[in-house]
């Protein structure tokens, strides 16, 4: 973060190309700057050992213990000189549980001498379970003798430093290159403003990568955190503030919908009200179109909150003022889905220039890749001419050759999943920058939403529409109960016998997927598990249809179809022909076919928590009630069951999205919106840290108005361009 020439020295230099090429390669550091930031992931206590008896599975870990016992056999091996092999079985202790090390071969020569009992040391590798035990095999180790001159300088103080390794590195040789650079964190350019950092007693940075690196106490570990929090929440928050700022500096044409135009029309023709969320929202979107600078705006609600009618609003107060609105969804599936609703909620208001249209009537036009030529042309000409007021595609609205008689509003659904570059290709198409408002279907902590999207204002639906049904939700326990399984698909029979329909979502599709040769992947023994129901969407469809659901229709919908075939399915379904859909999470967002009130989804522990909640919010879309099973093999007391239980115990989606946050690593949460660079935030918990976001926030923004260039700031300018180099752009993009 604060290059200066110390900081910005290559790794090669100091630690020489061999160290340097590795951590280039896994850790992705390759100045002394990236080193001092790669801080430690936790604290081993030399009086106080690690917990060898909470040790998880297939994952790379760094424990410090003591040898209780080590033992060299021999056996008989064709492979090995003179027959006979070697096997070391080291057990090592701490006191809470045992640990057994193997090494093999003429592995076994160095630690035979070394590992002796009552040695300490340091071991590194990956968790395995071997005759029901847990067991390292051919750990790397480093011995903790306290004699040694060199182990003595390298792990001086009582708390043992374990920083994020990997395989080909092992947390004490991250150890010993940070000593080697640590004095350079003297020359560490603050990027706090001096009153801040006074104001709220932090440490300044140099004293506080020291500490974080080599603490003497706990209370060093948790000052060195508090600072680096800050540091990381605040020049965040400054960019954002910047991007804020910068938006409300650009000029757009305030788009005013007169009283009696088609938003009134449409209004009118409405068979139901609005809820209150919804017309308070819309409020705020209107105050926003009706200035001169663009709107930009998260919109985010409950599954089902009625997102998708606030947006119509939108943009048919848009297509008033005399502009064009267009809708950004990310696939052709929920493209035309949305035109179907769109257009079916319009009625003759979507029919202008046509015989019958009304009298207020605009075009709705659809544009996606798989068109035909003759429709593309007359959509393209409908966008040029300003015919149409409103258009509904995919990416393919972004292409150069499609240009637009006078863009007003741009939607974007789902956001997460449209590149930075896509967005600003089609705002690029208005005469000014059109407004924006963005739309996500999953809600978003307060922290995630300040963190991702602060540079957008939020407003949220949190109210379901008059007429909508609960779901009830249950886990079923397909290993250790098989008969709720087969109770699952009667409840299903028992659907569609009183008139409704079903979903079974799996999450892979079953074609070349489940060949070995072609994938290279090879098969787990989960895969090869007789008991286990195929996870794949034919098989299922397969195996359904010549069995539990025999005689129901019953079809299949998958990404790899061809998109009018896709159509035709869900034309189908939501015509009511198709009794049971078997399809993969291609129905996740925007679907709505209110009949459809029941929901199975196999192998549930494979999706996320947000994803399960998205998939059950497609059943209880009418008047009957909704229901959803999740059928799983995972045990009780795995972490995969618990979180089937808490999707099943609430349908609040803002609930469900704190608790997916808390059970994810920070990187994967906001791991869409850094496009991968190495921005990541290292100490920030943004579910944790709500306090810090919030006031750093606020404390951004303070300092952006006083000083939207930070000319008197020079060091938090050295920050954000470290932050906002090419690659990293994208972070505050979200893209």
């Amino acid at each position: 973060m604060d290059l200066v020439p110390a900081l910005q020295e290559p790794l090669k230099k100091v630690l020489g190309p061999a160290t340097a090429k590795v951590m280039a390669e896994h850790l992705g550091l390759h100045t002394v700057g990236d080193l001092l930031h790669h801080y430690p992931r936790r604290y081993e206590e030399r009086g106080q050992l690690t917990h060898l008896a909470d040790l998880p599975m297939d994952e790379h870990v760094t424990v410090v213990a003591q040898v209780a016992d080590a033992r060299l056999h021999t056996f008989a091996s064709a492979r090995a000189p003179r027959g006979k092999g070697q096997r070391l079985e080291v057990t090592i202790t701490d006191g809470s549980g045992r640990l057994q090390l193997v090494f093999f071969g003429n592995g076994v020569h160095k630690p035979h001498k070394e590992l002796l009992p009552g040695t300490r040391a340091m071991f590194a590798g990956k968790v395995s379970v071997f005759n029901r035990r847990l067991q390292l095999a051919h750990p790397a180790y480093e011995l903790l003798r306290g004699d040694s001159e060199e182990t003595v300088e390298t792990w001086a103080g009582a708390l043992i430093p374990i920083y994020p390794a990997t395989a080909k590195l092992e947390s004490w040789k991250i150890g010993k290159a940070v000593q080697t650079v640590l004095p350079s964190a003297q020359e560490a350019l603050d990027p706090l403003p001096d009153t801040l950092r006074a104001g709220r007693g932090l440490l300044p940075l140099p004293e506080a990568l020291l500490k974080i690196h080599r603490p003497h106490t706990k209370a060093d570990i948790a000052d060195a955190r508090a600072r680096l929090k800050w540091d990381e929440a605040f020049v965040l928050q400054v960019a954002l503030a910047r991007r804020r700022h910068a938006e409300t500096q650009l000029p757009a044409v305030p788009r005013v919908p007169r009283p009696d135009g088609i938003l009134t029309a449409f209004d009118d023709r409405l068979p139901f009200t609005l809820t209150e969320g919804q017309r308070k929202v819309s409020e705020e979107i209107f105050a926003d179109l009706a200035t001169a600078h663009p709107m930009h705006r998260l919109l985010q609600g409950e599954v089902g909150s009625g997102k998708t009618m606030v947006a119509l609003r939108a943009m048919l107060a848009v297509v008033d003022a005399g502009g064009q609105a267009a809708m950004l969804a990310p696939t052709e599936v929920l493209a035309q889905q949305h035109h179907r609703s769109v257009t079916e909620m319009m009625g003759e208001l979507a029919e202008g220039g046509m015989l019958g249209g009304a009298e207020h009537a605009t075009k709705v036009v659809l544009l996606t890749g798989s068109m035909g030529t003759a429709a593309r042309r007359q959509a393209l000409l409908d966008l040029a001419t300003g015919e149409a007021g409103i258009v509904i595609g995919t990416h393919a609205l972004i292409e150069d050759k499609v240009q637009f008689h006078d863009l007003g509003l741009v939607v974007v659904d789902e956001q997460h999943r449209f590149g930075v570059e896509q967005r600003d290709a089609l705002r690029g198409k208005g005469k000014q920058p059109p407004h924006l408002l963005v739309m996500t279907a999953t809600p978003i902590p307060r922290t995630v939403a300040m963190t991702v999207f602060g540079d957008l204002e939020t407003s949220v639906l949190d109210q379901l529409p008059a007429g909508r049904s609960p779901i009830a939700s249950h886990v079923v326990p397909a290993a250790d109960k098989p008969h709720f399984l087969a109770r699952a698909w009667e409840r299903v029979r028992e659907e569609v016998a009183n008139g409704h329909q079903a979903y079974v979502v799996c999450p892979r599709i079953g074609d070349e997927e489940d060949d070995p040769k072609k994938t290279g992947r090879k098969k787990t023994p989960e895969d090869e598990a007789e008991k286990r129901p195929p996870l794949a969407v034919l098989d299922v469809a397969d195996q359904l249809g010549r069995g539990p659901l025999k005689g129901l229709k019953v079809e299949v919908l998958h990404g790899r179809m061809h998109p009018d075939d896709k159509d035709a399915v869900m034309r189908r379904f939501a015509a009511g022909e198709t009794d049971v859909l078997v399809a993969t999470t291609v129905i996740e967002v925007g679907v709505n076919v209110p009949n459809a009130t029941a929901m199975v989804i196999m192998d549930a522990d494979r999706f996320g928590v947000s994803q399960l909640h998205q998939l059950r919010g497609r059943v209880g879309r009418g008047s009957a009630p909704g229901l959803c099973l999740l059928v799983t093999e995972m045990p009780e007391a795995s972490a995969a069951r618990q979180r089937l239980g808490a999707v099943a115990s609430t349908l609040d989606g803002f609930e469900l999205s704190r608790i997916d946050l808390e059970q994810r690593r920070e990187g994967d949460v906001l791991g869409q919106a850094q496009s991968g660079a190495r921005s990541s935030l290292r100490v920030l918990a943004v579910i944790e840290d709500e306090e810090v976001i919030a006031e750093a926030r606020q404390e951004a923004a303070a300092v952006v108005a006083a000083d939207p260039e930070l000319t008197g700031l020079p060091a938090l300018r050295t920050a954000l361009d470290a932050l906002l180099d090419e690659e990293r752009e994208q972070y505050l993009e979200k893209g």
